[in-house]
């Protein structure tokens, strides 16, 4: 889903939370959930749209409705302690979407 796409769907209250998932490496993804269903935010030629911080996604969805903004995290360090890999959920975090200035 393009950036001009979600936006269209912000506005017409299609879009139920947005979540920004945290990568290895210091990248975000933008997830929109729709309808129940996961969209990415791509390129708009199949490539996600890689963000550097949450405050970088805050910029581009500031002319968006206000819709629920979660920071999502996998608990990696279950892996590292020997734990089940599904013993918990990812970490879940709701932000605030304002930029801050």
């Amino acid at each position: 889903m393009k950036l001009q796409d979600l936006s269209s769907h912000a506005r017409a209250g299609h879009v139920e939370e947005l979540n920004l998932i945290s990568m290895e490496g210091g990248i975000y993804l933008l997830e929109a959930r729709i309808d129940g269903r996961p969209h990415a935010l791509d390129d708009g030629r199949g490539h996600a749209v890689h963000l550097r911080s949450v405050e970088h996604a805050r910029e581009m969805l500031k002319d968006l409705p206000g819709v629920s903004l979660h920071l999502v995290h996998d608990v990696v360090h279950d892996e590292m302690c020997g734990m089940e890999a599904d013993s918990q959920e990812r970490l879940r975090v709701p932000i605030s979407s304002r930029v801050s200035h």
